[in-house]
């Protein structure tokens, strides 16, 4: 894991430290060779372009897949704040990993055209 996202998860309670490093393992995973880098304040996957971000919040850990997996998504969405780039996943609930994996597989095929 990249310093930058070390020092980023540091500066939050344990728990949440929990949810960030678990987040960032599945999309170490599954974004394969892509660069771990700090964009607009959070951590996130790039290749040609960036695939993910997320971020910690008070109640929340937001992931933002862009705007396209969000409509692709949106019926298994229904129980999660979302907007036009991102999605909430509230800390009072487990991370939906399976739906957040499927949510990264599909926007890599997006990326491939």
């Amino acid at each position: 894991m990249s310093p930058e996202f070390e020092k980023y998860f540091a500066q939050y309670p344990s728990d949440v430290q929990e949810r960030l490093h678990t987040t960032c393992t599945l999309l170490k995973k599954l974004c394969k060779g892509a660069e771990e880098r700090m964009a607009y304040g959070m951590p996130a996957f790039r290749s040609t372009e960036n695939i993910v971000y997320f971020a910690a919040f008070k109640n929340h850990l937001g992931f933002y897949p862009t705007p396209a997996p969000i409509v692709h998504f949106a019926s298994q969405l229904q129980d999660y704040k979302t907007s036009k780039g991102a999605i909430q996943f509230p800390h009072n609930q487990p991370l939906p990993l399976k739906l957040m994996e499927d949510i990264v597989k599909w926007r890599l095929k997006e990326m491939k055209g």
